[in-house]
């Protein structure tokens, strides 16, 4: 029988004003106890919506678990189980639940489901072959009331610690709402703190300057600097703050609502953190000082639009959010901290002109890149171009070339302080253009960090011994012949073994790109669920797949670049 939402429930949803925090915005009317509290333990977060992490937001709250894993997860509503997803990093394993108005809520990170679902969930994974998942579920087929239990929680996926990941979306966009909004049961009368100003001058881009620090002074919600009049040089001047949010009972620094400027008491420009989707979330390396966290510094999130960043949080007049002074000329500066909550605190101060002229500066070189234009650089030897909607602000690019003691030439295409907001395709010339190869991997590094991707050989006629890969954030590129298969490793496990006494098989698969591109697993030619939560070990739990009696078990691993191990283990159950 199809599920069908009653009527009367539709009324629920009548617009409830949620409070006006500052008159530049528009706040958003959400039912305010249409959701229960999603999780069997204390009422409490972690994490609120909007917090910055790196190259995304945080898109919902983390609920307590009490520091442990398997608190009964319940339905925040009533509706019907829409998606199932399972992956080895992000949600781990994540229920979406469908509402009556045109809701949507998400639990992440999850141990196993309810009974029915779980062996739902089991059932598709063998017929799909496949242990990760992403599974639309038909609409009559698990419906759910408010209250019930339908999972235990859990630490899976990218979780760092046992907690739930709770979103509320709109089904219609699956745009990611502030959960906050929704009257959920958190008591929060404390005002954000304002930790600290940062000034930019904004005659130069922000990738290629280091903001100057204000210290702050407090006297209860109200902020601000010492001296009282900021004195600049620049005739245009920008602002961005450190600020955090803490609700009553907790020391946890959570991440603010909304933020507004005003320039001699008029609003100019500000941003609010709700209904942000996945594919916008990237967007905060345009709302905070990339380089300034990239390189160790705190969170600075700017108060102006950069030029590139196309105003999905912000809201501003024709300023951007830059304040343009002539020499002598002072401006009233005010900004305004909100949570969702309707706690407020406001820094205040004066901006001053200096009529001295400012210190001539060293002229930039390299290529000038520019935010929404196509910016392209090629030579003999490498090549790129990034799409108009690629960058936030302007820089200069810079190239060199690097040639290490053994292995290929490594590429700088300028560094990791310029944030990329899509992916952009970067082709590299293999001087042994006589020796083709398809076990051919692009690495891109900076510092400690690396990351490899299969590099394809490019099919213009033209580009004969190019290879390319798409990346997402620019750095030092080398091409690497990878003929190196991977290492597979059993735990407390070998051929010949008497399963007897175990619950569960382990093995590490390892390579020297860091990256296996698939691991298959079959036992007496029949595949074989593994889990691999973390990327970290690949773990098949004895079960009816494994009936008493002799076995053979085979493991299959490849890399990124298609070099495959195959193991082969006979054991009795």
């Amino acid at each position: 029988m199809r599920f069908f939402f009653p009527k009367f429930l539709l009324l629920i949803f009548i617009n409830v004003p949620i409070g006006v925090h500052a008159q530049f915005f528009s706040q958003p009317s959400y039912p305010q106890d249409f959701f229960q509290w999603p999780v069997g333990a204390i009422k409490a977060i972690v994490a609120n919506f909007g917090e910055l992490r790196p190259n995304h937001y945080h898109m919902g709250i983390d609920c307590r678990t009490e520091q442990v894993v398997n608190k009964p997860i319940y339905a925040a509503a009533d509706g019907y189980i829409a998606k199932i997803k399972i992956e080895p990093f992000g949600f781990g394993r994540a229920i979406y639940i469908n509402h009556p108005g045109g809701y949507t809520t998400l639990y992440a990170h999850l141990n196993d489901f309810y009974e029915p679902l779980e062996k739902y969930v089991t059932q598709k994974q063998y017929e799909l072959k496949s242990w990760a998942v992403f599974l639309d579920l038909p609409q009559n087929l698990f419906s759910v009331k408010k209250g019930q239990q339908i999972a235990w929680s859990g630490n899976t996926g990218g979780s760092q610690g046992p907690h739930l990941h709770f979103e509320i979306r709109e089904t219609a966009t699956d745009k990611v709402l502030n959960p906050l909004l929704f009257n959920l049961p958190i008591t929060d009368k404390i005002a954000p703190d304002i930790i600290r100003l940062a000034v930019y001058d904004r005659t130069k881009s922000t990738y290629e300057q280091s903001p100057k620090y204000i210290s702050l002074k407090k006297s209860g919600n109200t902020y601000g600097i010492p001296s009282g009049d900021l004195i600049t040089a620049s005739a245009k001047t920008s602002f961005a703050i450190t600020a955090f949010d803490r609700y009553t009972g907790s020391t946890n620094h959570n991440g603010i609502y909304q933020a507004v400027m005003r320039v001699n008491n008029t609003p100019v420009s500000g941003f609010q953190l709700n209904h942000i989707s996945y594919d916008e979330t990237r967007y905060l390396n345009a709302h905070i000082d990339y380089k300034t966290k990239i390189n160790g510094g705190p969170y600075l999130q700017h108060l102006s639009r950069l030029p590139g960043n196309p105003s999905l949080h912000y809201k501003t007049d024709a300023s951007n959010g830059v304040v343009f002074l002539e020499p002598g000329q002072s401006k009233n500066i005010s900004i305004e901290v909100w949570d969702a909550n309707n706690n407020s605190s406001t820094l205040s101060f004066s901006l001053t002109r200096s009529i001295t002229p400012s210190a001539a500066q060293a002229t930039e070189t390299g290529i000038l890149f520019k935010p929404n234009e196509i910016n392209i650089f090629e030579n003999e030897a490498v090549k790129f171009y990034l799409p108009e909607n690629a960058l936030y602000d302007s820089f200069y690019f810079k190239f060199s070339k690097i040639t290490p003691s053994v292995g290929k030439p490594i590429y700088r295409l300028h560094n990791h302080n310029v944030p990329v907001q899509t992916p952009f395709t970067v082709k590299i010339k293999d001087g042994l253009v006589f020796l083709p190869t398809d076990k051919m991997i692009m690495k891109r590094f900076w510092g400690d960090k690396e990351e490899y991707k299969k590099a394809t050989p490019a099919t213009e006629e033209a580009e004969q011994g190019w290879y390319k890969a798409d990346f997402k954030q620019l750095g030092n590129f080398q091409l690497i012949a990878d003929n190196e298969p991977p290492e597979i490793t059993p735990i407390g496990f070998k051929d010949g073994v008497n399963t007897a006494r175990l619950n569960r098989i382990l093995f590490r698969v390892k390579d020297n790109t860091e990256e296996i591109a698939s691991f298959t697993a079959t036992l007496d030619g029949k595949w074989l669920r593994f889990t691999n939560d973390k990327a970290k070990l690949f773990i098949y739990t004895f079960d009816a797949h494994c009936p008493p009696g002799e076995h053979e078990l085979v493991i299959i691993a490849e890399d990124l670049a298609g070099n495959k191990t195959e193991k082969t283990y006979h054991f009795t159950r």
